[in-house]
């Protein structure tokens, strides 16, 4: 399965409007599960951190976390780098409308990524799984942080991540194909963190059995459908108003309880 052609499809309709690029941003933070856990990090961090910070989004792509850092303390200067040119003019162009004045963008290579301030909160969501190199990123960002900054990784597992499965006998095959692999072991992440430079790391399970659930339902299922013909973009609001509540219900618990296992790992590590 390919994500971009679906997000070019979404990119020609919310980037109309700033109200609806802002819609957009909402839509995402109520039914993607990952951006439940972000979320719940930055406020975390937040809560010591509520003076003036430089902030990085690493891979910002449609710009969505930038959107909630940036309307959460208009103190903290965020810069959002990504390798895609058309998405870095597509977000300046956007915020510029919004009238931020707190958020910068430009295009970059992580693999060869040097900052030219250091940054105290650095976001990598959904990011290293697409990174062979993913150990010379860590030693960039890594370079890039002042002393007591946080990373922060949002990325598949070896549980499952990137919705694995045996596509025939002793064939395993992703549905997401844009996917360099399919997940980190909790273990050897953290690993490739002190090896290079971390001092200290945590990390813990995300997309346990209610976000297991929750994918289903509000991504892969629509995804599915929307990649057999366009036309079911014309359903989806009246898919979304049946499984709404639900889906929320699942994000609620999947950010609450403790996982022993899930498809997803929730990544800190201090410089």
């Amino acid at each position: 399965m390919q994500y971009d052609p679906i997000k070019k499809d979404l990119g020609n309709i919310f980037n109309k409007s700033v109200f609806r690029r802002k819609l957009f941003y909402r839509l995402l933070d109520i039914l993607l599960l990952r951006t439940w856990h972000v979320h719940k990090a930055i406020r975390q961090w937040g809560k010591s951190n509520n003076d003036k910070k430089n902030i990085l989004d690493a891979g910002s792509g449609f710009g969505q976390y930038i959107y909630y850092l940036a309307r959460k303390n208009k103190k903290w200067q965020i810069l959002g780098v990504d390798v895609k040119e058309d998405q870095i003019e597509d977000c300046r162009r956007f915020f510029k409308k919004a009238n931020f004045s707190n958020v910068n963008f430009q295009p970059a290579d992580l693999t060869r990524f040097t900052g030219s301030q250091l940054f105290d909160l650095v976001l990598a969501v959904d990011v290293m799984e697409h990174i062979e190199e993913d150990v010379t990123v860590f030693e960039n960002l890594h370079h890039s942080m002042n002393s007591g900054a946080m990373l922060l990784i949002s990325t598949p597992s070896d549980q499952g991540g990137s919705d694995v499965h045996e596509h025939e006998p002793g064939q395993v095959k992703s549905f997401i194909g844009e996917h360099v692999r399919d997940g980190y072991n909790i273990k050897e992440i953290q690993q490739k963190l002190r090896k290079a430079g971390f001092s200290n790391t945590s990390a813990h399970y995300s997309y346990g059995w209610p976000g297991k659930i929750s994918w289903k339902l509000s991504m892969k299922l629509p995804i599915l459908l929307v990649n057999y013909s366009k036309a079911f973009f014309l359903l989806l609001p009246f898919y979304y108003l049946l499984t709404f509540w639900f889906v929320l219900i699942m994000n609620f618990l999947d950010v609450s309880l403790n996982h022993s296992t899930g498809t997803g790992l929730i990544v800190k590590a201090w410089k």
